[in-house]
């Protein structure tokens, strides 16, 4: 039995040695090349941090950049992407929560490292390969190890102002890894690629799913996602047939009609996540790439990548919306009323929960937000069973499909990405001249808008807020107002507030 992802990468460089594993902007490695400098990576961290310690990975996405995902592990600790693209202060806020052992960079980045990092021990990705491979070392580390050791940490957003780090065990991933592929057909012929940053959970498909059938990952560059018709070459010139992509991103592609130019045919399969794909998106992709499996998936990072999935049906009208479909193997999708009943009948709303394997370990270093969350399951009195409330509303459809049906708190979805809106009004409200605001989400044309009080111009706060948030979490609407609309409770009315725009 696998007890870590190691495994994965084990076993598919004994099937396929001299195959080709990864493949950035700089070249390619094979797999027995990819398990070589893994494990020297391991041997180099094992030195610098002890089992169950974080390794922050400071690094664009790269080959390089797994190996040292995998050195993570191999060291007995796990990883965590900190995203370049992100604002200093912001990756500061992610570190000091995470107390990384060592935060490994590029020889690129080292000097971006050590200003933002002050105070912990940083090396470079290349002087950590100089280092030799010590066997006996890694199997002394092999043989303590356990499934449910942590494999990463991603952050999402938090709504106290401090990004929350989502603790996921190699138990989840091999669980989950393992139906996701045989489900939809992933085999060690499929080209995949990478669209995802490797600090958001999309990637874990991605990576992982490569890995397990010994498929070839291609990281597309950022850069072409700004290009939509070098996008659609890069597709086609390496014959990619795997697309597990953010609506978003496929979105570029139909928006800017670049499967008009050219069509990547090899495209057999298409999952998306992250938001509600636009019906003429669909419509796009099943024009150009008819025999493409479109596969909708969803769930929150908490319970690693998704915990349902719907097959797109060949002829059936989705024009009203596409369900997000039956629950993946092991895994138990419920809906929960307000007075923690089970709603099992169409039509009516309630909270979607999951229990399973597939849960994540928890919140890394939050007790608070473990308890708000990851609670004991109200339908099982008679021993500790841990459930996820995810805050997301769903129903059953007529033929007993689930249904996304929204929010319940301030927390939305934009861009592929959980927002928490008090965050952004935080750090809205950071900015000198801003004296009140507030933070809306038009769920109809998936648009951010902020709203303040104050003597700050809309262009300096917007300067403000790109210094201290991601860009997917600055809305792309900002309006100075007199004062704040009030409810008779006198709370913020955030409808009278998103009605000022008029829709623009």
């Amino acid at each position: 039995m696998a007890i870590n992802v190691l495994a994965y990468l084990e076993r598919s460089a004994e099937r396929f040695p001299d195959k080709i594993a990864v493949t950035d902007e700089f070249g390619s490695v094979t797999y027995d090349a990819l398990l070589c400098a893994s494990r020297r990576m391991g041997t180099a961290l094992a030195r610098r941090i002890h089992p169950g310690q974080a390794v922050g990975v400071y690094m664009e996405k790269s080959a390089e950049t797994l190996e040292v995902f995998f050195g993570a592990v191999y060291a007995g600790g796990f990883y965590s992407a900190l995203n370049p693209e992100l604002p200093a202060q912001r990756l500061g806020q992610i570190v000091s929560v995470l107390s990384p052992g060592v935060i490994v960079t590029s020889r690129e980045l080292e000097a971006a490292a050590r200003e933002i990092f002050p105070g912990y021990p940083i090396v470079t990705a290349g002087a950590l390969a100089e280092e030799g491979e010590d066997p006996a070392l890694l199997s002394q580390i092999h043989r303590g190890a356990v499934d449910t050791d942590p494999l990463y940490v991603n952050f999402t957003s938090g709504s106290t102002g401090v990004p929350k780090g989502i603790v996921v065990a190699h138990r989840s991933v091999l669980d989950f890894i393992g139906c996701f592929t045989e489900l939809f057909g992933i085999t060690s012929e499929d080209v995949i690629a990478n669209q995802a940053p490797f600090d958001f959970d999309v990637s874990v498909k991605d990576i992982y799913s490569a890995m397990a059938t010994g498929a070839r990952l291609v990281l597309v560059p950022r850069r072409l996602f700004s290009a939509p018709a070098a996008l659609t070459d890069f597709l086609c010139d390496n014959a990619v047939t795997t697309m597990i992509w953010a609506v978003s991103a496929l979105c570029l592609l139909t928006t800017f009609h670049a499967l008009d130019y050219r069509t990547p045919e090899t495209v057999n399969k298409i999952l998306f996540s992250g938001e509600v794909m636009p019906f003429k998106a669909l419509k796009e992709l099943r024009k150009h790439l008819p025999g493409a499996m479109l596969v909708n998936l969803y769930g929150p990072t908490e319970i690693t990548c998704n915990c349902t999935y719907h097959i797109l049906e060949e002829g059936r009208d989705y024009a009203g919306g596409i369900p997000i479909g039956c629950p993946f193997p092991n895994e138990d999708v419920f809906l929960l009323d307000g007075e923690n009943r089970k709603v099992t009948a169409p039509d009516t709303p309630g909270e979607i929960c999951v229990r399973g394997t597939a849960l994540a370990l928890g919140y890394y270093g939050n007790p608070e937000q473990n308890a708000a969350h990851f609670v004991q399951n109200p339908l099982n009195p008679h021993y500790p069973e841990r459930i996820y409330r995810t805050g997301d509303l769903g129903r059953y459809n007529a033929l007993g499909e689930l249904v996304f049906a929204g929010r319940k708190d301030f927390q939305i979805k934009y861009m592929g990405h959980r927002i928490e809106l008090e965050e952004i009004e935080r750090e809205m409200a950071k900015v000198p001249g801003v004296e009140r605001c507030c933070c809306v989400f038009d769920e109809k044309r998936s648009r951010l808008r902020g709203f303040y009080v104050g003597s700050v111009e809309k262009d300096a706060l917007h300067a403000a807020m790109k210094g201290r948030l991601p860009d997917y979490m600055i809305p792309g609407i900002l309006r100075r107002v007199e004062e704040m609309p009030l409810t008779k409770n006198g709370k913020i009315d955030r409808k009278a507030l998103a009605e000022l725009t008029g829709g623009r």
